[in-house]
């Protein structure tokens, strides 16, 4: 068994074929998934698909994209208001991209702070996403410290993997560690260890090798932990054991598959 740490469900890309998408991850023995919020307004739609599949569980959050449009005071509410949905087992996605700059850095930060307290109010996990934010992005975690969470498509080096993993936080692998051009991150692979992994799929987007240039889906999350399992030298059943653990150890409010 294996889960999908983190995918967004409710984009469009899967409106015409979700049930067909659920039963190729099923057939890829992939039996939990984590799909994930960008933005409050999606809150309904996320916890409606939530609802819908019993091995779904969902977040409450603001990507830092869209933090320009929640970045004021009342946010903290609203996330512990949707929060109460028994399928919510974490927040976020949530954190700094200072790579695209969608939103003004201040506003990101202001939000991600915001996340954060609200994660240790109400004893939640955290997704963060950060890019090229590194220094700014552990700032946040030590103002708000006694957090826990994953940083989620971690796409960075040695010395970020280590200062997540000192402030207990896991690290989570998407398709990226497939690409051939990936070598320094196949190297962040084998050192974090393998009690703080997750794999995920990211989907829609960054579909691994053999799919990659095609829609991203859960059913692929198989590949990730190919590749994982490689690195570590150890087999598939074991990285599929292991990270499924270590999901129900983080989201601690989802619930095993019987």
């Amino acid at each position: 068994m294996l889960v999908d740490s983190h995918c967004h469900l409710n984009f469009p890309d899967f409106k015409d074929d979700l049930d067909d998408v659920m039963r190729r991850a099923d057939l890829n023995g992939i039996k939990t998934m984590l799909t994930v919020n960008t933005r409050l307004s999606e809150s309904l739609t996320i916890r409606k698909i939530a609802d819908t599949y019993p091995h779904v569980f969902c977040t409450v959050g603001v990507h830092p994209h869209d933090a320009k449009d929640y970045a004021d005071d009342a946010l903290l509410g609203k996330i512990k208001e949707l929060s109460k949905h028994p399928k919510v087992v974490g927040l976020g996605e949530t954190g700094l991209d200072y790579y695209y700059n969608n939103s003004d850095s201040k506003d990101q930060i202001h939000c991600f702070d915001i996340h954060l307290i609200a994660a240790k109010q109400l004893d939640l996990p955290i997704v963060v996403h950060t890019r090229d934010a590194d220094t700014d992005t552990i700032d946040c975690l030590d103002r708000t410290p006694g957090t826990k969470g994953v940083f989620h498509c971690f796409s960075g080096g040695l010395d970020m993997a280590r200062a997540g993993l000192d402030r207990g936080y896991y690290i989570s692998f998407s398709g990226i560690i497939t690409f051939k051009k990936a070598d320094e991150l196949r190297e962040v692979v084998k050192f974090v260890p393998l009690d703080r992994i997750l794999v995920e799929t990211d989907s829609p987007f960054l579909a691994p090798i053999p799919h990659r240039g095609k829609r991203n889906e859960p059913a692929f999350t198989l590949h990730t932990a190919e590749i994982v399992a490689e690195l570590k030298g150890i087999p598939l059943t074991d990285i599929a054991k292991q990270t499924t653990d270590n999901f129900f150890t983080l989201f601690n409010r989802a619930t095993r598959p019987a």
